[in-house]
């Protein structure tokens, strides 16, 4: 059971599922807003979508929206349905009818977008995360400008009983680790953020391939330009919608830099020693290793 000052677990065990539900998890900053917007394309190829990508794929985990409007959303949608989630697979049920699409990235890259998510939140994101009533455990701490600081905690403490990094979110790792385990099953797609800034087009014509989506060949060019990061950036709103109450500078700050590689400017080699230490403490090296590489190391 995962509760804190952003999850819910429990919401899922009123969620009504259907056959063909898409549901995207993703521990956090790791492609999460990409794979929606792909899927969002892939679903809609004339760029007819009703509502922005995150609206119509609403997070079904999280504390910030009252469950029964979720609820109420997804059950209102007449067309197929795709649900964001933020749970390892330990956290979610799991629907042999679903299609399972799983997004993940070097650690060493989500904790540089982390900062940018955590230290551009607003006064009222936290009044938004603690303030709403039913919080389990301590509030979410304001954001410290202590790189090294913040890293050794994301690196060696755990928000729950049963990890050993990702404070103050949750682990990455762990994560990544409930979903590799059980990537034989055919209903669950792995996907790296690696991989999708080397081949775009490829990676989203096998997961069209995957989700049974057919795409007509002539649609292809202006689906994948739909879904590139300069694309997404140019009009954010469209895909995320008003991000302003949590974010300074609202969309724009949401949609950061997209890239992969700025932890070399910033992490020591002691910071490096201390990731490579807790990399071989928690996961298989397999597992580690398709965590940094995506593709190449399967």
């Amino acid at each position: 059971m995962y509760q804190n000052h952003h999850l819910d677990s429990t919401r899922w065990d009123y969620f009504a599922s259907r056959p063909g539900d898409i549901i995207i998890s993703t521990s956090y900053k790791a492609g999460t807003t990409w794979m929606q917007t792909i899927v969002a394309n892939l679903l809609y190829p004339n760029d007819d979508a009703p509502m922005p990508a995150t609206a119509l794929s609403p997070w079904l985990d999280s504390r910030f929206f009252p469950l029964e409007l979720v609820l109420n959303q997804l059950a209102s949608q007449s067309a197929r349905r795709f649900i964001k989630t933020h749970l390892p697979l330990d956290g979610l049920p799991y629907l042999e009818d679903a299609r399972y699409v799983v997004v993940s990235r070097d650690p060493r890259d989500v904790f540089m977008s982390l900062l940018n998510h955590w230290g551009n939140h607003t006064p009222q994101a936290y009044m938004i995360m603690n303030g709403i009533p039913g919080r389990v455990g301590e509030p979410f701490p304001p954001f410290e400008d202590d790189v090294p600081k913040l890293w050794r905690n994301w690196m060696t403490r755990g928000w729950f009983d049963w990890e050993s990094d990702g404070y103050p979110y949750w682990s990455h790792l762990h994560h990544a680790e409930t979903w590799w385990n059980y990537r034989h099953l055919p209903n669950i797609r792995l996907v790296h953020y690696a991989d999708l800034l080397a081949d775009l087009e490829g990676q989203m014509r096998g997961l069209a391939g995957y989700l049974n989506i057919e795409v007509p060949e002539k649609r292809w060019p202006k689906v994948v330009d739909a879904c590139t990061f300069e694309s997404v950036k140019k009009d954010p709103e469209k895909v995320v919608g008003d991000m302003s109450s949590m974010f300074k500078g609202g969309a724009q700050t949401f949609i950061n830099k997209g890239t992969n590689g700025r932890w070399r400017e910033v992490l020591s080699e002691a910071d490096l020693a201390l990731y490579e230490a807790t990399m071989a403490r928690t996961l298989a090296p397999d597992c580690a290793r398709w965590l940094e590489q995506g593709s190449v190391a399967v």
